[in-house]
This record gives structure tokens, sequence and C-alpha cells, in this order.
């Protein structure tokens, strides 16, 4: 089960350098490369600072990520209810295509295929709320009559699947003209 970080015990700035030191050493060497060790020694903190407040380096990775692409995932809110989905889409595009942050997505994908306690934290964290916004909006343009009367869940993952294809298999970020055109055979 994982905990939550208890914040009131929290120093900001260790904090801050625990999950900059995360994803600098993710960068460097990949999920499978990370070590609590390794984490804590960037940091300058010791290892049961980074236990106290997360029960593994999966925890931390994820913070990490959460924290640094957090505020490019907002999630418009404009009235058009197909033109927020776009925008929402293409902050997604923008992301998975930073050099930074979008190979450490696919790694972190990549090794969610053989961690069970990572993927778990994923699905939970990341996955779950995203599908989750993505859907109720799909519902949303659907009872505008915007998009085809499909089960939501499915036109999502027609309408995500081709990003995440494009980062994962084809090596190549998709942008906010792919998000375009995904969304124009989907709503012409």
């Amino acid at each position: 089960m994982t905990r939550t970080a208890d914040s009131s015990r929290r120093s900001e700035r260790s904090r801050a350098a625990i999950l900059r030191a995360a994803l600098e050493l993710h960068r460097e060497h990949g999920y499978g490369g990370v070590t609590i060790e390794g984490i804590a020694a960037r940091a300058g903190v010791g290892k049961p600072t980074i236990y106290r407040w997360w029960p593994s380096k999966h925890a931390v990775i994820i913070d990490a990520f959460m924290e640094h692409i957090a505020t490019e995932l907002s999630f418009p809110q404009t009235g058009d209810h197909l033109e927020d989905l776009r925008g929402w889409l293409h902050s997604i595009a923008r992301v998975l295509a930073e050099p930074d942050i979008g190979p450490l997505i696919a790694g972190v994908v990549g090794a969610v295929q053989h961690d069970p306690a990572l993927a778990e934290e994923f699905h939970q964290r990341i996955y779950v709320p995203t599908r989750q916004t993505t859907v109720a909006q799909i519902q949303r343009i659907q009872d505008e009559g915007r998009l085809p009367a499909f089960a939501p869940d499915v036109l999502a993952d027609l309408i995500t699947g081709p990003l995440w294809f494009r980062l994962l298999v084809a090596g190549d970020p998709p942008d906010p003209d792919y998000v375009d055109t995904v969304l124009a055979v989907m709503a012409p």
C-alpha cells in the first residue's frame, strides 16, 4: 500500500532537492538506474528522510513527474468542450515532445511493464485521473452531438492512443498538428 507524504514533517528545501535529484538521475540513467541511495546522495539528504516521506523510488519518481508537468497539463475551461479537449490534448502533446520529459515518461511507461509497484502508482496517480478527465470531457462533447455516440471510454482510447503510440512505439512524439489530425478523424 502506498503511503502519502506527510507534508507537516517535510522541509521544502529537502523535498525540492529530492524531486530534482530523482528527475536528474532518471534523465541520466533511466528508471532502472535510479536508487534511493543515489537520490539521497544527489539531494544531500539521508535515506531515512526519503523513506519518511515516500515508500519507494517509484513514489518519488511519480511525484517528481507530477510536480514537473502539473502546471503544463491544466484542462482549459472555455465553455467550448471540443476546443477544451483539443487544448488539453495539445498540452499533453507538448509535454510528450519535451526532450527532457518525453523520454522520461516513455522510460517510466516501459518500467511499468515489469514493476508492479510502479504500475500501481502510475495507474492511480497518472492514468486514472487523466482518463477520468478525458472520458468526462468526451461525454460532454457527445451530449452536444459533436462526437460519435460510441462508448466514451472507447473514444478516449481512440483519441489519446495515437499520442502514446507516437511516443512509445514510433519514437516520434506527437505535436499539436497531429492532435488536430486525430480529432478531425473523430469529429469532422
